[in-house]
């Protein structure tokens, strides 16, 4: 019996071998033309895996890999034990939060405020002028936010005495509980228009046959929003929001950096700053990659988890 049953499943083998081999060679250019991509990922994205061991040395540039002093987790424990890493760790979070409730809200209200706009000129105006901070350095970028938040006739300052809401100037730049708000905002302004961009496209793949029904059942503009609009491109928002979930670690240190300074030092430290700081500024290469394989691993599993969740709730995922 088991013998017969061995016999039935060789020819499905053979079957699913020969289907496989058939797709391979019908589909032998598209593979080849990714070989290069593929070994450009494994280059300069899995290789440099290997440094990952500094982690659990301790390091001394001027000796060979098995020369190095291997000191387990040590730098772990160092780590989980240092309260400057918690209060980074709380910014990280908190500002990574924020910028992502932001970054989401702005442009796709954006875009659809756009989609609406039936005035062409109009609309490609906004569009060059909604684009442009994206293009502008963090450096200038943080002059003019630095300008415009001055004690010393700042713009904001300006307008805020004026109508009479205060009456002598803020400084902002000195308060540390406006420091998130604050690069939250800037981000909002310097990326809104370039993020809108993928919704705007997502937006122009809705059939115009849906808004031409929806208009025939006497359908307002908003109803249509709602219905069509938003379900149109709630698979680019999912695949997107997983994305920046899965780097909410990785917030980078500019904004951070360059508006940031002695006064909002408590709220301004990241992880990324941190890591530059006790890390690579103060020599100890071993502890900046224990911080970076922290933030990476928690990357990973903030990816996987959030997948898994939309992939059981709304059967859309990124993997």
């Amino acid at each position: 019996m088991k013998a017969a049953t061995n016999l039935q499943d060789l020819p499905t083998k053979k079957s699913s071998s020969g289907r496989t081999w058939k797709t391979l060679k019908n589909q032998k250019y598209l593979w080849m033309m990714s070989i290069p991509f593929v070994i450009w990922v494994f280059v300069f994205s899995y290789l440099p895996l290997w440094g990952w061991t500094m982690a659990f040395q301790k390091y001394k540039p001027a000796k060979g890999f098995f020369e190095q002093e291997w000191v387990g987790f040590e730098h772990f424990k160092t780590l989980f034990t240092d309260e400057t890493f918690f209060l980074a760790l709380r910014n990280t979070l908190v500002m990574s939060g924020m910028g992502l409730v932001a970054g989401f809200i702005f442009p796709i209200t954006f875009a659809i405020l756009l989609n609406e706009v039936r005035l062409g000129f109009f609309k490609r105006f906004a569009q060059t002028i909604s684009y442009l901070p994206h293009f502008v350095s963090w450096v200038v970028a943080a002059g003019i936010v630095t300008k415009m938040l001055s004690g010393d006739n700042g713009l904001i300052n300006d307008i805020l005495v004026g109508l009479g809401f205060i009456e002598t100037p803020i400084q902002f730049m000195a308060q540390g509980h406006l420091f998130w708000g604050i690069v939250t905002l800037s981000d909002v302004w310097k990326e809104t228009g370039w993020n809108a961009i993928i919704y705007l496209a997502a937006i122009a793949g809705i059939g115009p046959e849906l808004y031409e029904a929806a208009r025939v059942d006497g359908a307002s503009r908003l109803r249509q929003v709602w219905h069509i609009t938003l379900p149109g491109i709630r698979p680019t928002i999912i695949v997107l929001l997983i994305m920046s979930i899965g780097n909410l670690l990785n917030i980078g240190f500019e904004k951070q950096f360059l508006l940031g300074n002695n006064l909002v030092t408590d709220y301004s430290q990241v992880l990324d700053l941190y890591s530059l700081k006790y890390g690579l500024g103060m020599g100890r290469y071993s502890f900046g990659t224990a911080i970076n394989i922290f933030n990476s691993v928690i990357s990973v599993i903030l990816l996987f988890t959030v997948n898994g969740i939309f992939k059981r709730t709304t059967k859309e995922s990124l993997l």
